[in-house]
């Protein structure tokens, strides 16, 4: 059975993508497992020069790493991802290479009618950068409109149409899992690139 990461995108206690992941989490236990990681105690990105990366920011790299690949569930604030998640993703492109060729679903959740379109295509974009270099799974967004009123009283999705549709997001993105972990010829050589990469020297 594979292992995924879920990633809540966002320091918020109450936010309704934790209740996202957590649906998808008991929805499909007898097809994958997956653990929640936490953001919001990541300290605030400083890009350290001569000291070891705090303890949790290696925790969660090493998880990742571990992990056959990794569902994030985003917000969208003004437009955008939180920046709670660009700090998170910051530590995980620093020093450290997790996110390098691992199979990433894209999911989000907003209070309003976009369902956090906006953020899911900038977190396409961040991913893809030079550090990250996730493999991304192509047309697969997940858009959860109006969050608030989305879950029952035990964090169960109503709308049977949204269950539907994740299950099939879901489904493929076991499928995408499989096909990207057999990609493995040219790992070591991008985890170089990403790990020798620099923008001072373009």
């Amino acid at each position: 059975m594979k292992h995924l990461i879920g990633l809540v995108g966002t320091n918020s206690s109450q936010s309704t993508n934790r209740k996202l992941l957590q649906f998808i989490q008991s929805h499909f236990a007898e097809e994958a497992t997956m653990e929640l990681m936490e953001i919001k105690d990541f300290p605030v990105f400083n890009k350290p020069t001569d000291s070891p990366l705090p303890p949790v920011i290696q925790e969660a790299a090493d998880r990742i790493e571990q992990a056959d690949g990794v569902i994030i569930s985003t917000p969208e604030y003004d437009h955008a991802i939180p920046a709670s998640l660009i700090n998170a993703l910051n530590w995980l492109s620093y020093d450290i290479y997790p996110f390098v060729d691992k199979p990433v679903m894209i999911t989000g959740a907003s209070y309003g009618t976009l369902g956090s379109s906006r953020a899911q295509a900038q977190l396409r974009q961040i991913l893809d950068s030079p550090e990250l270099k996730a493999r991304i799974m192509p047309s697969s967004e997940f858009l959860l409109s109006h969050s608030l009123q989305a879950f029952d009283e035990e964090n169960r999705l109503k709308d049977a149409s949204q269950i539907e549709k994740l299950t099939g997001l879901f489904a493929d993105f076991l499928i995408f899992v499989d096909l990207v972990n057999q990609l493995v010829q040219a790992h070591d050589s991008n985890v170089k690139a990403a790990e020798n990469f620099s923008w001072e020297t373009i």
